[in-house]
């Protein structure tokens, strides 16, 4: 029996992302999707545009509910595809995200698969960038043993039935993300071999902030949830590991260096809220 996924996609003004992120799920694998989009506090054409994809969705005999939100918000959006949310096992998809065909259908087997509580997500691969600091961050990053090991979930994750119980709503927090993350003991996640496209913030004032604003989601969640962080197997590189990538990639090594000192020092950079790229 082919598997079947509920797919919850929170839309904040994605119109220049929201075609490719569904065309993606369209193209998706052995599994049968139902596809929620939340369109929440949209001043652009996102929810319009994800409409004109669910003719497509019904010729593959799966559903795609766009749901025209007027109060802006993540958590408010993931509650609000959670209720119009078809089948137990979920998916939550950034709008600005591509899945590659074989993902959903992997993550729909791994959490159909045990009664137990389960988190997956895929391998991320950051989308090309158009600046060389962004480039050279990327990089850096994506060697990170968390992100090239661990199940970091950002932009993509995905629980079972049971794993949804662990929580009721969302809160409103920074990073939706961690929170669901740490809501599983590291052997209860999944990371599949399929892969997912990830977009980054271009230029140094905007990765600061976004690194600020990570560093600022991870602390509120070990604020108003302390149990959460002893779920947390996030690996440490040791001084070893830092100097053979440094080796490696000098230029890289030293932006995402010099990321981290202008989070640590309060440097401010570009005001206002950043989005993940």
């Amino acid at each position: 029996m082919t598997p079947a996924l509920s797919v919850i996609i929170p839309a904040s003004n994605e119109g220049d992302f929201i075609d490719a992120c569904l065309q993606a799920v369209l193209a998706s694998e052995d599994v049968s999707l139902a596809v929620v989009v939340a369109a929440n506090g949209c001043t652009d054409d996102t929810a319009a545009r994800a409409r004109t994809h669910i003719a497509a969705f019904a010729a593959r005999g799966w559903t795609l509910e766009v749901l025209d939100l007027p109060a802006p918000g993540k958590p408010g959006a993931l509650n609000a595809g959670d209720a119009a949310a078809r089948h137990p096992d979920r998916a939550y998809l950034d709008a600005d995200v591509t899945v590659t065909p074989p993902l959903l259908g992997q993550i729909a087997r791994v959490l159909s698969a045990t009664p137990d509580a389960r988190y997956a997500s895929g391998q991320p691969r950051v989308a090309p960038a158009r600046s060389a600091v962004t480039r050279a961050y990327a990089r850096f990053w994506v060697r990170l043993p968390f992100v090239a090991r661990g199940v970091p979930g950002f932009g993509l994750y995905a629980v079972n039935a049971a794993g949804r119980a662990r929580w009721t709503d969302f809160p409103e927090i920074i990073s939706d993300d961690t929170f669901v993350r740490l809501s599983f003991a590291p052997h209860e996640r999944v990371r599949l071999p399929a892969s997912y496209t990830w977009p980054m913030v271009e230029g140094f004032a905007r990765l600061v902030r976004v690194r600020r604003r990570q560093d600022q989601g991870v602390a509120q969640v070990a604020r108003q949830f302390p149990a959460l962080p002893a779920n947390d197997d996030t690996p440490r590189p040791g001084p070893g590991w830092l100097l053979r990538q440094a080796l490696r990639d000098p230029v890289g090594f030293g932006v995402y260096t010099a990321v981290g000192l202008a989070v640590r020092i309060g440097w401010r950079g570009q005001s206002g809220w950043v989005r993940g790229r």
